[in-house]
């Protein structure tokens, strides 16, 4: 007799686990980091189970060039909170190991849609409060929320977004390519309209636009005749006006004087710039935005500046390149750009049961989104929406391996 676990009851504790992590990234970053370190803990303890995904060398790249950024600022201490965040990024191996079966990432898909449709309704819950209150004291709603607005179990309403677009195109890729999605359709139908509803209160345009190229790529792969209704839907969004969403989305052109972000984004922009200009290959270094900000302040925009954070760029590439360097950057994108053209690629060669391939849409479709938005917001750089991405990654390449295409460099 032996006191040691079987291994496949090691296999399935760490898969339970990072299941798990993978799904209350929508609901506490606490319970996300103990149960990662949980599963971490698992797989370690079956050796066999560890496996590493073929973008695992521009990985550590970009943790190579962070400590770099780091220690050539001169200030590696303040870099920590960057180099503790190496841990959320365990999470692609923890899933890419932990899950080896489709129908193991088809139930993830619908943990992640039944979490994220909590949250939606009670953000929903939030957004009712805060209307009553505008109308309570007389105050342009408008105005008084878009400073605001709701979150729903997170604490900032872009963390909360983030969250909504990935799992709605998750729900989406189910619902277009798993072929016993019938059976549960109204249910889907449900909770894809409750998520919907929360991603749209939330008065995000860059994770509404995330959303919107990435439901493009699902809807042309999965009916390319319909591909116009998705232009002819957000026209009678915009008609009907739920959430006065037509004020929002005319603001991306039509801002509301320093209410909307537009003027705040050109300015960390213009920042950005002069930042990698002077710093190209180690920038200033990690965490070294925000206190060095307005020594890179143009001198033509006036003090005060608009309201908005300032302590990072709101853009995934030029904010990266400002703070660890050009080349950390580029390895940044090498390691999400394999990771697009391994799914791609896989799509393309794959044979048999085409339901199959829901997880690796989903998993593009939502890159695809990550990489947008990014253009408008850090969303990379919030370990709630960065763990919940890194899982949807590792189910990518969970599902490479379990449809058995040929793919190089895939180490077992």
């Amino acid at each position: 007799m032996t006191d040691r676990p079987e291994p496949m009851a090691l296999h399935n504790a760490a898969l339970y686990l990072a299941g798990a992590a993978a799904c209350v990234t929508v609901i506490s970053i606490a319970a996300f980091e103990v149960l990662l370190g949980m599963a971490i803990v698992a797989l370690l303890m079956d050796r066999k189970t560890i496996r590493f995904p073929p973008n695992t060398l521009p990985l550590c790249l970009w943790f190579g060039l962070t400590l770099l950024s780091a220690f050539a600022s001169g200030q590696a201490a303040a870099a920590y909170p960057q180099v503790k965040k190496f841990y959320v990024f365990l999470m692609l191996f923890v899933v890419y190991s932990a899950f080896r079966k489709i129908s193991e990432i088809r139930w993830l898909f619908v943990a992640w849609t039944a979490a994220a449709a909590l949250s939606s309704i009670w953000s929903l819950v939030q957004f009712e409060r805060k209307y009553q209150a505008a109308q309570g004291a007389h105050e342009n709603f408008y105005l008084s929320y878009v400073g605001s607005r709701i979150t729903g179990f997170m604490g900032h309403w872009m963390t909360f977004s983030g969250h909504m677009m990935m799992a709605l195109l998750l729900l989406a890729s189910l619902v277009f390519f798993l072929k016993d999605a019938r059976r549960r359709l109204p249910w889907f139908l449900l909770a894809g309209a409750i998520i919907t509803a929360g991603l749209l209160a939330a008065y995000t345009r860059s994770m509404w636009l995330g959303a919107f190229v990435g439901g493009m790529y699902l809807v042309w792969v999965w009916q390319k005749r319909l591909i116009l209704a998705l232009p002819i839907l957000i026209g009678l969004v915009l008609a009907a006006n739920p959430f006065a969403l037509r004020d929002r989305a005319i603001s991306a052109f039509q801002p509301h004087g320093d209410v909307d972000s537009n003027e705040h984004r050109e300015i960390t922009r213009r920042v950005g710039y002069r930042m990698i200009q002077a710093h190209p290959f180690f920038g200033v270094g990690p965490e070294e935005v925000g206190p060095h900000f307005k020594e890179y302040l143009p001198a033509d925009i006036p003090l005060p500046l608009p309201p908005g954070f300032y302590g990072h760029l709101h853009n995934i590439y030029i904010h990266y390149a400002a703070e660890r360097g050009i080349p950390a950057m580029l390895a940044l994108l090498w390691f999400l750009g394999q990771a697009l053209f391994d799914f791609s690629r896989t799509v393309r060669r794959s044979s048999g049961d085409a339901s199959e391939r829901f997880a690796l849409h989903g998993a593009i479709a939502v890159t695809l989104a990550v990489l947008v938005s990014g253009f408008y917001e850090l969303n990379l750089g919030d370990s709630e929406v960065l763990g919940m991405f890194l899982a949807v990654m590792g189910c990518g390449y969970a599902a490479v391996m379990s449809l058995r295409a040929p793919l190089d460099g895939v180490a077992t």
